[in-house]
């Protein structure tokens, strides 16, 4: 008799992806899911989506803005913090969830079989939704501020979400394989994260660092928030090439994200 021994992929490989593609159904049930139990018969969560940046910006207004006097490269200080906000918050957010987007659903995963890869990524969609909704009270402040935006924001958006989402999903993976097996992450990611925004032009500019701004290049947001503020408000031209490294940044981020995942994958339901 012939024995058949399945076991798990240690390395990754190209079908992976045709595997999350072919289980698309199943990642599609996870995300609405999430929107569901975000959003569904509550106030709350669509109140959430716009107070956290909203307070933020308050905040960072009166003691920056107000007191410190801090430099907004002639941009109405409010709409400057709250651009940079918008994005910072979409990071930082999908961030957490990602990470602890197996910890989360250790029943599921101890259960039955699908490419584990779905979790983390499914898990960011809601953050889509709460882009959009925080991005409402941008207009409000445009408006109230008589400033026009640039359309070209409309087309550089996409580029913009789409290296703020690889971050999140190259670094969520990473954090999501070692929360499996150390669960001190979901107590050091929210410090982290907070000593992250102390480096990322969100409440200051990038031109402020002076001869020391390539230290803000390495983090790929800069080129993010700097951009979105270029195409937002034309107040500086784009940089492409900056924006070109935050690509190539996170693209490499992913890559080692997917990689040790994949790696790590075989233990997830023996100890999450």
């Amino acid at each position: 008799m012939k024995t058949i021994v399945i076991k798990p992929k240690k390395t990754f490989s190209w079908n992976d992806f045709k595997e999350v593609w072919q289980y698309r159904e199943l990642a599609y049930f996870f995300a609405w899911r999430d929107i569901k139990v975000r959003y569904k018969q509550t106030f709350v969560g669509v109140a959430w989506a716009i107070f956290q940046p909203f307070m933020a910006m308050v905040v960072f207004s009166v003691f920056f803005g107000g007191l410190a006097k801090m430099p907004s490269d002639g941009i109405p200080y409010p709409i400057f913090v709250y651009s940079g906000l918008l994005f910072w918050q979409f990071f930082s957010t999908a961030l957490t969830e990602t990470s602890n987007s197996l910890v989360g659903n250790a029943g599921i995963i101890t259960k039955v079989y699908f490419p584990r890869l779905i979790l983390p990524i499914s898990g960011i969609v809601t953050k889509f939704v709460d882009f959009g909704i925080a991005s409402l009270i941008l207009v409000g402040l445009m408006f109230y501020y008589n400033f026009v935006p640039n359309l070209i924001i409309i087309l550089i958006l996409p580029l913009l979400l789409l290296i703020t989402f690889i971050a999140a999903v190259g670094g969520g993976l990473f954090l999501a394989s070692v929360n499996v097996k150390y669960r001190d992450v979901r107590y050091i990611l929210p410090y982290f994260i907070q000593m992250m925004l102390f480096v990322t032009p969100v409440i200051y500019p990038a031109s402020i660092a002076g001869k020391y701004s390539w230290i803000l290049a390495m983090n790929p947001m800069t080129g993010v928030i700097k951009a979105s503020r270029a195409a937002l408000f034309g107040n500086a031209p784009i940089n492409w090439e900056l924006l070109g490294i935050s690509l190539i940044a996170v693209l490499i981020l992913l890559v080692i994200g997917v990689v040790f995942f994949k790696k790590t994958e075989r233990h997830f339901a023996d100890i999450v």
